[in-house]
């Protein structure tokens, strides 16, 4: 086992309960963490884009996706539950794609991102899909059977998006030749190398939302 998958192991046993239970508190102390969150997504992007116009629609971006980040938690009936969903899609299938990617291996996805593989793309769905369902089975944030099978549609969307994002930031750190987009988090790296997904998938929710997609 290697020393960085240990650091890895050990930040997000740290990580996960602190991000948890921030959300469910929801006070100052969840603003605190978005501010902070932002300005380090904001940081490690002006270092991966040296073009202005791209610079600027990338700041644009963020400010809309961590804004509907906010609106998800704080303007849904079902409050955090509604957020967590999202965010199990996210991990789900990044956890999926890496762990489905590293035992199967197989056809490589694109040159932007050399270790996405197909195997991947498919373990990604299928953990999210699992983690969603056990969601469904746990929880009262799903309030009928035939909503399971819309719900199982905007995961794969979701999940869709998720992967998307990724490859998207990937492009931008290989264009700047960069591993990763920081080293704040001991093992991971910065923050977009573990919110590259969701901040895309924020806004498309968010615009499911608003458009009475989802309810």
């Amino acid at each position: 086992m290697s020393e960085n998958f240990i650091k890895r192991i050990v930040s997000s046993l740290v990580l996960i309960p602190f991000v948890i239970f921030v959300i469910i508190n929801g006070s100052y102390l969840f603003y605190f963490f978005l501010i902070i969150c932002f300005l380090l997504a904001l940081q490690e992007w002006n270092k991966m884009s040296t073009n202005f116009y791209i610079k600027f629609f990338g700041t644009i971006f963020l400010l809309f996706s961590f804004y509907s980040f906010h609106q998800i938690r704080f303007n849904i009936d079902n409050e955090y539950m509604t957020l967590f969903f999202v965010i199990v899609i996210c991990i789900s299938t990044d956890v999926g794609g890496y762990v489905f990617g590293k035992i199967f291996k197989g056809i490589k996805l694109t040159k932007i991102s050399p270790n996405k593989t197909y195997s991947g793309v498919i373990g990604g769905y299928l953990l999210s899909l699992i983690s969603v369902g056990l969601l469904f089975l746990m929880t009262s944030i799903f309030t009928s059977n035939n909503y399971f099978y819309f719900i199982f549609l905007i995961t794969i969307l979701l999940s869709t998006v998720s992967q998307v994002g990724d490859i998207i930031i990937s492009y931008f750190k290989r264009k700047s030749n960069l591993k990763n987009s920081g080293n704040i988090i001991p093992g991971h790296g910065g923050i977009l190398d573990r919110i590259d997904g969701m901040i895309f998938v924020f806004p498309i929710f968010y615009l499911l939302i608003k458009f009475g997609i989802y309810t």
